[in-house]
């Protein structure tokens, strides 16, 4: 797996600059190109009486969107890597997908939305869409992020972020590509941490031995991944957790300083899922860290 085409969708939301700047490390993994896209939503340039659109402010944002633009270009100023822009008028979702099919992008970086009540229900339906429905991997960037921890309200500012990885696995066909997904992040990680958690409903009513035999393979696995690891010149370590999977991995990653997650876009029953989200959206929803989606 490669990352050599990123695509970033920005609604020029506050730091959304800083958080681009932070992705341009994957140079040192093999980025060349970055797609800067922006949709604009119909319904903010439609004329409903008769059907049409507001000619004169669709080409107004348009221009807005071109001039930060080619200003985020110019402030970078990196010859090495090429720039397109992308400006659209449509169903963001819809379009944001179309343009990484287009630009045969390797990488979606979506960023997070304020959470609101209504989000706590759908654990954010814009994107948990994109993520639902992409066929390449997705990162939801979160640059700066205020949190609950151990009681205290907290502000963290996420940069380095392939510093640390955590790959949380649970050996599906998804999370052996997140494997394969952060190993082609070598020149940029310190360390890659691996967790599995044994899931509270699949150990429930089991027996201590059932238990200790799931523990045991576990392990193996883990062990596994790690010299998988160790093998691609990378440093690792592992954890096995139990309990709740999600308050688990979100834990971990506190615990052990990691920079950003990854995970394999889990989910089996496409209808909970949607409305309730999987393991994978759920974490991408409450972890106040970046969370790379692999399908």
């Amino acid at each position: 797996m490669t990352f050599e085409t990123l695509l970033f969708h920005t609604r020029f939301r506050e730091l959304a600059f800083n958080s681009l700047k932070g992705l341009l490390e994957l140079k040192a993994a093999g980025l060349k190109k970055v797609v800067l896209a922006h949709v604009i939503p119909r319904e903010d340039v439609a004329f409903v009486p008769y059907g049409g659109t507001l000619k004169e402010d669709e080409k107004r944002i348009r221009e807005e969107a071109r001039i930060k633009f080619d200003d985020w270009i110019q402030t970078i100023g990196d010859p090495q890597l090429e720039f397109v822009q992308r400006i659209e008028v449509g169903a963001p979702n819809a379009v944001i997908l179309d343009m990484a099919k287009e630009e045969k992008a390797d990488l979606i970086v979506v960023g997070r939305k304020k959470r609101t009540a209504l989000e706590m229900v759908y654990v954010g339906t814009h994107v948990l869409d994109i993520l639902r429905r992409s066929t390449i991997p997705v990162l939801m960037s979160k640059y700066m992020v205020k949190y609950e921890w151990q009681g205290e309200s907290l502000m963290r500012t996420n940069e380095q972020i392939w510093k640390r990885p955590l790959l949380a696995s649970d050996w599906s066909e998804p999370s052996r590509r997140a494997l394969d997904a952060t190993l082609a992040l070598k020149g940029l990680m310190e360390k890659l941490i691996v967790t599995h958690v044994l899931g509270a409903r699949r150990i429930k009513n089991l027996e201590p031995p059932a238990v200790k035999r799931l523990e045991e393979e576990s392990v193996k696995r883990l062990q596994a991944y790690c010299r998988e690891v160790d093998d691609a010149g990378i440093p690792s370590e592992y954890h096995l957790a139990m309990g709740r999977t999600v308050e688990e991995i979100i834990k971990i990653s506190r615990d052990f300083g990691a920079t950003m997650i990854v995970m394999g876009r889990t989910g089996k029953d496409w209808f909970r899922e949607y409305w309730l989200g999987g393991v994978s959206h759920q974490i991408a929803e409450l972890s106040e860290l970046p969370v790379l989606l692999i399908p």
